[in-house]
């Protein structure tokens, strides 16, 4: 008979209910934008009650869904928070169970991992352990069907639990998962300070910057950390925030950070086109928008968005028109979600002829446009304190900006800055694009940067800088 580790903190964590459970989770990944980002191979997320970590989970989370159908095994690991024990510790249940189903134990691994001196079967570790079994209905909704590789870390070196992931790493139908929390119980703005420097020791992919203080799975993602140096992979912070900032006082608040790693080159194009071969075609990239929009006051159809190797991948743009100096339109893509062709036909129209700035663009100005186009990096999300911190941050003429707060976002590509060369005038005035007060300022603010190569007749390859 099937031995069956039950659920354990159902209906305290997590609703027990397998509606409200399925409805929550769906509710929480549907409240991520929907971005493109390469597939991830290991991922790290927290493991508190939804209510507190479920958003901050979800963000990563949510980027298993294009490539879900191809991850079979997820191999999970999370510190032990109630059971002191040498080493690492499997369970002999042959599957784990939670209100949306049993998920079949790949037995085989666990064999696999038994054999390393450092790992045990203990029972007793995951009875009544939270880290693993938060993470199950997630992966349940996302994933579908998969099997279980489930370790709970006791009292282990970095390396133990390194060749541990190790042994059972295998390819992009497994998924890696750390569980972690960040800081625990300090006042808001000490937990902030104290999780940016842990984000950026994980950015880093260094282990050596860690304590125990800073992360209670500090030990599993630190052995991830050791692993992604040898396997070349490159870490993302997806989001860090607190209780704070979700459903607690911030007299004392626990930290909770999601991040991706990913392989190089991973099976996708890269996200921004090579900077090369931008400058080099951008006369074609030009073309490209002039002629879409020639094609559109003609009722003619916008031309074939293909574009040479490497510039056929996702890529994302502005297209701002300007007639006698000043400005017409402009419209574009924050992300790269689509091919950059496609990218630049469709927002070169709609900056003609959908800004609502403007009315539509008519055939006796034609002559008199001037265009260009500003191709996007990547956005990287900003860890700061405060309104000061980020401030101190901005980099004038290099940094594209995205704020967002209370549903409200807006963007300020990195040549608003010939505009307004102050980081106070830049912010503020972006605060008021997206429909804030100067001001204005509170706990929920996002802010991410990105670079730009700006592409014109007269000038067609200056180079903004990345992040």
């Amino acid at each position: 008979m099937s031995q069956i580790r039950s659920a354990a903190v159902s209906g305290l964590f997590y609703p027990a209910d397998p509606g409200a459970l399925a409805g929550d989770i769906h509710q929480l990944l549907d409240a991520v934008p929907t971005d493109w980002h390469p597939a991830p191979k290991a991922i790290i997320a927290p493991h508190a009650g939804y209510a507190y970590s479920g958003p901050i989970a979800a963000s990563v989370y949510s980027r298993l869904r294009p490539t879900a159908r191809t991850i079979t095994r997820v191999v999970l690991f999370g510190p032990s928070h109630r059971l002191s024990f040498p080493g690492l510790a499997v369970p002999s249940a042959d599957l784990f169970e939670t209100p949306l189903g049993r998920i079949p134990v790949d037995r085989q691994a666990i064999q696999r991992l038994l054999a390393l001196p450092q790992v045990s079967t203990i029972d007793a570790a995951h009875a009544q352990e939270h880290s693993l079994e938060v993470h199950l209905p997630f992966l349940q909704c996302i994933l579908g069907s998969f099997t279980l590789v489930p370790v709970i870390v006791g009292h282990a070196g970095d390396a133990e639990v390194a060749n541990a992931i190790e042994e059972v790493w295998e390819g992009s139908e497994t998924l890696v998962v750390i569980s972690s929390d960040l800081s625990h119980y300090h006042d808001y703005a000490t937990a902030r300070s104290m999780d940016r420097s842990t984000a950026e020791a994980i950015l880093r992919l260094d282990p050596s910057s860690l304590s125990t203080g800073q992360a209670c799975g500090r030990t599993p993602i630190a052995g991830l950390l050791l692993l992604a140096r040898r396997h070349g992979l490159e870490a993302e912070l997806v989001d860090l925030r607190n209780s704070g900032d979700t459903a607690g006082s911030r007299d004392r608040v626990v930290g909770y950070g999601s991040f991706a790693f990913t392989l190089p080159g991973a099976s996708r194009p890269s996200r921004t086109p090579d900077e090369a071969e931008i400058r080099r075609h951008g006369r074609h990239l030009l073309d490209l928008a002039r002629q879409s929009i020639a094609a559109a006051l003609q009722g003619r159809e916008s031309p074939l968005a293909t574009l040479p190797p490497p510039l056929d991948g996702p890529g994302a743009c502005f297209v701002t028109l300007h007639r006698k100096g000043t400005l017409r339109g402009c419209i574009g893509s924050p992300v790269a979600w689509r091919s950059l062709g496609d990218d630049i036909v469709d927002n070169a129209v709609k900056a003609a002829f959908e800004d609502p700035r403007f009315p539509a663009l008519t055939p006796a100005e034609w002559d008199d446009i001037d265009l260009s186009l500003s191709v996007l990096s990547p956005p990287v999300p900003m860890i700061f304190a405060d309104e000061a911190d980020l401030l101190a941050q901005l980099r004038p003429h290099v940094d594209g900006l995205v704020i967002e707060d209370g549903g409200r976002r807006a963007l300020f590509l990195p040549s608003v800055w010939e505009q307004l060369p102050s980081p106070r005038d830049f912010l503020v005035q972006l605060k008021r694009k997206a429909g804030l007060s100067a001001g204005h300022w509170s706990r929920e603010f996002k802010a991410k940067r990105f670079g730009a190569i700006e592409i014109s007749a007269t000038d067609p390859a200056k180079d903004n800088r990345k992040p």
